[in-house]
């Protein structure tokens, strides 16, 4: 066989290690979905008459703005779990183990970022469900909603491989756990939750020129019906440099430091 066709059948049997860990901790999954489920309750419910009101709606105009912010949330939250994940095989010697083995070196790192990114989703469609469970309704065809999964994938993959490296640099489980938090606060300062007009003016240029508010108002356009213009391709400009950044970050890790 081939050096592709090596790494293609050993990067499949990490990624079934993982799907294996997967089943055998379901909770892990139910715990990263939910925290942006318990936001998204939080917000709707507690802060959503009042938030509702400022835009001009209602409770349930609300519950239609920030489903997109909490579904980005949502891959910030799992980032961080791939974080610990990536750590805890590092931290645990199993890395070393495989560094022995007669595998191809990309595979390992590749069944995580597949891993992770399987769960992702899985953690986006129980948020997605909670909210149309409690009155979201978006408009979209289905063009459209194909086009918000792409871009949530799109995210998806970049920070993974982004959060593979943090959990490569990290010494413990613990540091690994705290490295991807702005991450997971970067929706709060965009239009996740509320538009960025309604900022003060320093706030407001640093909400409207980080990576994920173009990718809010992507998918917001895209589930609502409203203009997309020039976020999508900015959006994927982002995430084409945080997946290059992050890939090449982690191969630099993984590679220079055999001794973890």
């Amino acid at each position: 066989m081939s050096t592709l066709t090596y790494a293609v059948r050993d990067s499949g049997t990490m990624l079934r290690r993982s799907l294996r860990r997967m089943r055998r901790y379901p909770s892990l999954t139910l715990m990263l979905a939910g925290m942006p489920v318990v936001f998204l309750l939080l917000f709707v419910y507690v802060f959503g008459g009042t938030l509702g009101a400022g835009l001009g709606g209602g409770r349930s105009d609300y519950l239609n703005y920030v489903v997109p912010g909490v579904l980005l949330m949502t891959v910030t939250s799992a980032a961080q779990g791939t974080a610990i994940s990536v750590a805890t095989d590092m931290t645990e010697g199993i890395i070393a183990r495989f560094r022995t083995m007669a595998i191809a070196r990309s595979s390992v790192l590749t069944g995580h970022v597949l891993g992770s990114m399987i769960q992702t989703m899985i953690s986006l469609a129980i948020v997605t469900g909670v909210a149309l469970l409690i009155g979201f309704r978006p408009p979209a065809g289905p063009l459209a909603w194909v086009g918000a999964v792409g871009v949530l994938a799109m995210l998806t993959f970049a920070l993974t491989w982004l959060s593979v490296a943090m959990g490569l640099v990290s010494k413990s489980v613990e540091t690994a756990s705290n490295l991807p938090m702005p991450l997971v606060l970067l929706p709060f300062f965009g239009s996740g939750f509320v538009p960025t007009d309604s900022m003060p003016a320093g706030l407001r240029q640093f909400a409207e020129y980080q990576p994920f508010t173009p990718v809010i108002e992507t998918l917001r356009g895209l589930l609502l019906g409203g203009p997309v213009g020039n976020n999508a391709l900015i959006s994927a400009a982002w995430c084409a440099g945080i997946a290059l950044v992050g890939y090449l970050w982690a191969k630099k890790l993984y590679n220079r430091d055999p001794s973890r």
